[in-house]
């Protein structure tokens, strides 16, 4: 048999894993002056030994093989070329990423954070082309975690309010695609834990606008995994969120949007009273009638789910305008109950006579109002009262 035969018979060797980043379908993270594995500029070189020599652990934190500068480059480059093809060999890639991960846990106790997480990555691509779709999540969710930390490390040492925010976009990308990995396996629960992690140290960062996004990701996917109560949790979350930036408009969607759901999980669950169902809807009620009477939209813009909520407590209505009964009463359009039916007495006549002295540009009376409100309210619920006497003392004239 000749030599072409041979090569004619022989299987042809596996693909060897690219750099993270080098494919389409992988997240979006830019490595400084890197095009591939194992290929590092010197500027890059350069970094890694001050890395090396640095840090807590410095040389007596170095593993076995490794000298006491630290030199991570070389152990990089190592791993790297037991990746690259061999003639009748196969690639060990399950070894390579067992390296990748001990190479970057050193470079994580060396405070190094970056660069762990881009090992991370390469582990990553490892599993991936092993086909093991829960240890590539979690080589991705752990690089994500590693870039905020690095986010939140140079915004304490630094001084920096808003950051650099490349470490942040390459977490989000990271993060994105280890939930759309956990989504492929038929797991929204643990993809939803992804963007709440994410939101969570987003809003730490003091970026709530882009927390807020991934909290309406997570609410929609928890709500696909049947579980209502903390889908309304994320809403609740992600309204507070959009407070914090200003963007009333969009904290009042998203509070409509969970009284919407937990008005759902209340009849779901036979109308029981009591429980985290009432206790969201009586939240989300009081927290929407501020809203409305600090944003007071027009008649022609005013939605009807919001025109409903407003009939409630006008003293013009029957009954106040939410007395229960079989229908719902007047209150209850939208398929939500009256609001004087899980709204505290003393809570829903001081929001009525709120309401009233709004529609009359009454200060004096809000005033009165907001001291007996004060300790019936939450302090977002309290600053959004102060808001709203505030912009009848001082009108805005261009609207919030």
């Amino acid at each position: 048999m000749t030599s072409r035969d041979v090569t004619a018979l022989a299987p042809p060797p596996p693909r060897r894993p690219r750099d993270p980043g080098a494919d389409a379908d992988w997240p979006a993270v830019h490595e400084p002056a890197r095009s591939r594995l194992g290929h590092v500029s010197s500027g890059e070189q350069a970094m890694l030994s001050v890395v090396g020599s640095s840090g807590p652990g410095g040389a007596a934190g170095s593993g076995p093989g490794l000298g006491g500068d630290g030199d991570f480059l070389s152990r990089y480059r190592l791993v790297s070329a037991k990746l690259r093809r061999r003639f009748l060999r196969k690639p060990n890639v399950a070894e390579a990423a067992e390296q990748f991960a001990a190479l970057a846990r050193e470079l994580r106790a060396q405070e190094s954070l970056p660069y762990a997480a881009w090992c991370q990555l390469a582990v990553a691509r490892c599993a991936q082309s092993l086909f093991h779709g829960p240890a590539e999540a979690a080589a991705l969710a752990e690089a994500a975690r590693l870039f905020l930390r690095q986010e939140r490390d140079l915004r304490q040492r630094l001084g920096l309010r808003g950051g650099f925010g490349e470490h942040v976009a390459a977490a989000q990308s990271c993060g994105a695609f280890a939930a759309r990995l956990h989504l492929e396996r038929g797991q929204p629960a643990l993809a939803a834990g992804l963007c709440l992690e994410l939101a969570a140290a987003l809003r730490d960062a003091g970026l709530p606008s882009r927390a807020a996004a991934h909290l309406q990701r997570a609410a929609e996917l928890l709500t696909a995994a049947r579980l209502p109560l903390e889908a309304l949790r994320c809403l609740a979350e992600r309204a507070s969120c959009l407070l914090l930036g200003r963007d009333y408009a969009g904290a009042l969607a998203a509070l409509t949007r969970a009284q919407g759901l937990a008005a759902a999980g209340l009849s779901g669950a036979g109308g029981a009273p009591g429980g985290a169902f009432m206790d969201m809807l009586a939240r989300c009620e009081v927290s929407r009638v501020l809203l409305l009477l600090l944003l007071q939209p027009p008649p022609a813009k005013l939605l009807p789910e919001h025109a409903r909520t407003l009939e409630q407590y006008c003293w013009e209505a029957p009954e106040g305008g939410a007395g229960p009964g079989p229908g719902g009463g007047p209150g209850a359009g939208g398929g939500l109950p009256p609001a004087a039916s899980y709204l505290p007495a003393e809570l829903f006549l001081l929001l009525q006579s709120a309401v009233l002295a709004c529609q009359e540009k009454d200060a004096e009376a809000l005033k009165a109002l907001q001291a007996e409100l004060w300790p019936l309210l939450s302090a977002e619920q309290n600053h959004l009262l102060h808001l709203v006497l505030q912009e009848m003392l001082s009108p805005a004239g261009q609207g919030l």
